[in-house]
């Protein structure tokens, strides 16, 4: 892993990535009162070169994010013709910002234990049994019928922001 402290002319310490993934591990998010203390966002390249960002129900597991979504969404659209995307998230003390390709994932083995993930935070998914996604008695309207396709971001970079003292502003490259 290359790590640059961006923070260093501001005589910022660098992040430790270990503790990022630890709060990551925890479900670590901003004070239960802060507003969008859950939001994950993603963003995706339209087929014009523009960027779209749109909130997902993001989970982090086995070292990182994963989503679902219709394949007739934009994301959905976007991602299965340009798999590049990056993904930001706040939490407890830090931001976090991912950058890497959405990966399709069909494998029974990995949609089952990524719907487990998502049930076991109140959201009833189970994998499908055509094993090429997910399905649940509700999703957003804009997902269109299941079963929604199931994307692991592998991940090229990361830019973590502290928010507490000392701070800090360090970039990842994996």
């Amino acid at each position: 892993m290359e790590i640059t402290n961006l923070g260093k002319a501001d005589g910022l310490p660098p992040v430790e990535w270990a503790a990022v993934v630890e709060k990551l591990d925890g479900g670590s998010a901003p004070t239960p009162n802060a507003v969008n203390s859950r939001t994950t966002w993603l963003s995706t390249i339209n087929d014009d070169g523009s960027p779209h960002v749109t909130a997902v129900g993001a989970l982090w597991l086995d070292g990182t994010f994963w989503f679902q979504t219709g394949p007739g969404t934009r994301k959905g659209r976007n991602v299965a013709r340009d798999p590049r995307c990056s993904i930001a998230v706040s939490i407890h003390d830090a931001d976090v910002v991912v950058e890497g390709d959405a990966v399709r994932m069909t494998q029974r083995g990995a949609l089952t234990r990524i719907a487990k993930a998502w049930a076991d935070q109140g959201w009833p998914a189970e994998a499908d049994d055509s094993g090429q996604g997910i399905t649940a008695p509700f999703n957003a309207p804009s997902q269109g019928p299941p079963p929604w396709n199931v994307y692991r971001i592998e991940p090229r970079s990361a830019i973590v922001t502290m928010t507490a003292e000392p701070g800090g502003l360090t970039r990842f490259r994996f």
